[in-house]
């Protein structure tokens, strides 16, 4: 005779933390983040290592002169939010968004022409994946009103649609930019939803003309830079090997001064040499005004004279840590700090996001190269070995669906271990291919950095919903998140 054994509990996967004289569990499964009192916690020690069947859990916790209702009823709260489950583990990997999942976002390359020849860039430099030989140089107007006509039609029932304007030197084709704006506002009003733009540029073509344009257009404006003359003039520098600080800075605090109606933002780029974050951020946020400040180790091979070894990035991850702690201090008084790295990951944190995939490329944002090819996102324009359509003739699902199935994270098997992967789901694809030859490829290299810089946001997170919590609502207001 078969004895049917009863199910047994055990924990789910979770990290915990302490922070503001409290004790919290981030737990994976959910991608969400509980308060736990001494109760919760001595049900988690007991499932360490061990399952215990229902009764012998609330036995155990009631003790001999316990309440059974009161330990019975914890067990049950806690089974309901699944810190504990009984049996096997349940699915802690989120699903993939269906194949028709809507476009939010397009971003276009409006030109793969740039007046600077940056020794690190991704798109043409070392490590490029493009192949933009034979190719227009500049998007004409027919393939970008094709392209906002694509983004409407795929974008569903959403309210409101995005694009972002792209290079090469975004500025380098300004009329056309201009242009689309025009056509976009009249194409989206028409079809009943909201649009809002943004743009990258390297700012050695603004003009207070443009400057106004951009402010009464309410684009949002993300300035690529790399700091005070020095570090800028290392890497960020014109064909004729001259560097650009001195060219843009006059032009920066004309934008920063004159567009009011978004916010003004730099991205940093750190390379060799180029890692003294505090110093950097120091001279964008506070000398120049920018309001926010957001860092990116390059991400090329290691072999590159510009790569960052591994001592670098924990300079840079000590560096990182110390801006956390003044985000922090700012937060608690109510105040905005402005270093970008930690409100993306707070945000995050705020809406219990639990990725399928690391970032929205190829499903609710693609990339549209100057010829009218779409891509996973901006990274891959004019590779021909991403190409995910036209948006003349629409999305390739067959190859839409290839590159999401192999960039989802349950694919990923190194993820399936790691505590972080409901924010990270592995990393950047392009980031991935370029070092692995693989979009799908988890980004192995970062994975340790990427669990402390994690664990550090969660403290904050922790902090302030212990001292300050109003400034997490307000936050969640300001960013769109509640």
């Amino acid at each position: 005779m078969t004895v049917m054994q009863a199910p047994a509990y055990r924990r789910a996967e979770y990290h915990g933390f302490a922070a503001g004289g409290s004790d919290f569990v981030y737990l994976v499964s959910a991608g969400a983040i509980f308060e736990i009192d001494a109760q919760v916690q001595a049900v988690l020690d007991r499932l360490d290592g061990q399952e215990l069947s229902h009764a012998a859990l609330v036995r155990e916790l009631a003790g001999e002169e316990g309440d059974l209702a009161e330990a019975e009823a914890l067990v049950r709260e806690l089974r309901a939010v699944q810190l504990i489950h009984l049996g096997a583990a349940p699915v802690s990997v989120p699903e993939a968004p269906p194949a028709d999942f809507p476009l939010q976002a397009l971003v276009l390359n409006i030109t793969n022409q740039c007046n600077l020849a940056c020794t690190y860039c991704y798109e043409f430099g070392a490590d490029k994946i493009a192949t933009p030989t034979g190719k227009p140089k500049y998007m004409t107007l027919e393939t970008a009103k094709a392209s906002v006509d694509l983004l409407i039609a795929e974008a569903a029932h959403r309210p409101s649609v995005h694009i972002t304007f792209f290079g090469g030197e975004t500025l380098m084709n300004f009329k056309l930019l201009r242009d689309v704006v025009d056509y976009a506002n009249g194409a989206t009003a028409a079809a009943g939803k909201g649009i809002t733009y943004s743009l990258t540029t390297n700012a050695t073509l603004l003009t207070p003309e443009i400057v106004t344009f951009l402010s009464d257009n309410r684009v949002g404006v993300t300035v690529s830079m790399d700091g005070p003359p020095e570090l800028q003039d290392k890497h960020r520098v014109y064909k004729n090997g001259n560097g650009s600080y001195a060219v843009i800075e006059p032009r920066l605090r004309t934008l920063i001064a004159h567009h009011r109606t978004r916010a003004v933002t730099a991205r940093v780029t750190l390379t060799e040499g180029v890692t003294d974050v505090v110093r950097i951020f120091r001279h964008l946020k506070d000398d120049l005004g920018f309001h926010e400040v957001g860092f990116a180790p390059v991400t090329t091979g290691e072999t590159r004279a510009y790569s960052i070894d591994a001592d670098g990035m924990d300079s840079i991850l000590a560096q990182f840590n110390l801006l956390a702690r003044e985000w922090l201090e700012y937060a608690l008084r109510g105040q905005v700090h402005g270093f970008t790295n930690v409100s993306e990951t707070i945000s995050e944190l705020i809406s219990g996001v639990n990725k399928s995939h690391p970032c929205g490329a190829g499903m609710g944002l693609m990339g549209v190269s100057p010829s009218g090819d779409l891509s996973p996102c901006h990274r891959f324009t004019d590779a021909d070995t991403h190409v995910m359509g036209h948006v003349s003739s629409g999305i390739d699902r067959a190859k839409q669906g290839d590159f999401l199935s192999r960039g989802h994270v349950g694919a990923k098997y190194d993820c399936q271990s790691c505590w972080a992967r409901p924010l990270c789901a592995g990393g950047c694809h392009h980031e991935a291919f370029v070092r692995y030859g693989d979009t799908g490829h988890a980004n192995l290299h970062y994975c340790d950095w990427i669990r402390q810089w994690t664990d550090t946001c969660l403290h904050i997170y922790g902090e302030l919903a212990v001292k300050n919590p109003g400034f997490l609502e307000h936050f969640a207001e300001r960013k769109g998140l509640s």
